[in-house]
């Protein structure tokens, strides 16, 4: 299998289920946006969008769904649900709640407030904002008294909530995140498997952007 991403980009989620899973896989880190910055990438990827995930005829380039594949690909139900689970559902719910209601407003937001800024774009950034910070409720009431989303324990619907919140921290817009739901967060980053994709992603990187 291989991953092309970009630092703390939504493939992110696709490498940490990889980590999470014990998986081999081989990776590519290229600069964002690659469609710009990675010479040839549209020719592998013609949206030019990360994630970009192979395995064998299998190409995919969505991040939660990549989630879903590796799950049910190699039956590893340990962080994810079977259909017959009374939860499975919810669990899906959850999963591509992630992007359809999470990371839409605030790619917006990052959009009208750091890749165009100007007078008018940012306030309608900080609409997206608080569009955000609404969608959250769900989450919000969810781990007001559950360790994880689902069957109270870690599964991908975690890894692709969590991510969203990851982004939302390196956005500034934590800074309104109920406690609740920042010590949620917290217990994800804590996890051995989201440590290890953060130092794969590392030790990949291009070289040019290494320290």
């Amino acid at each position: 299998m291989k991953l092309w991403h970009c630092h703390n980009a939504r493939s992110l989620r696709a490498l940490w289920a990889l980590e999470e899973m014990n998986l081999e896989y081989d990776l590519e880190v290229i600069p964002f946006p690659p469609r710009f910055l990675q010479d040839g990438y549209l020719d592998i990827n013609v949206l030019g969008t990360v994630p970009y995930f192979v395995d064998g005829d299998t190409h995919m380039t969505e991040s939660s769904g990549i989630c879903h594949y590796l799950v049910e690909k190699y039956k590893n139900h340990e962080i994810g649900l079977k259909p017959a689970h009374a939860q499975y559902g919810a669990y899906l719910n959850w999963l591509y709640h992630s992007d359809a209601t999470l990371t839409f407003p605030q790619t917006l937001f990052l959009r009208y407030t750091r890749l165009e800024p100007d007078e008018t774009k940012a306030e309608v950034g900080n609409d997206y904002r608080k569009w955000y910070l609404a969608r959250l409720r769900m989450l919000n009431n969810r781990v007001k008294d559950h360790e994880f989303l689902v069957d109270d324990r870690f599964t991908i619907a975690d890894i692709a909530c969590g991510y969203a919140l990851l982004l939302g921290e390196s956005l500034g817009i934590h800074e309104d995140y109920k406690p609740q739901t920042l010590a949620y967060l917290q217990r994800l980053k804590s996890r051995d498997g989201f440590q290890r994709a953060q130092t794969a992603q590392t030790v990949n990187a291009p070289a040019s952007t290494q320290t």
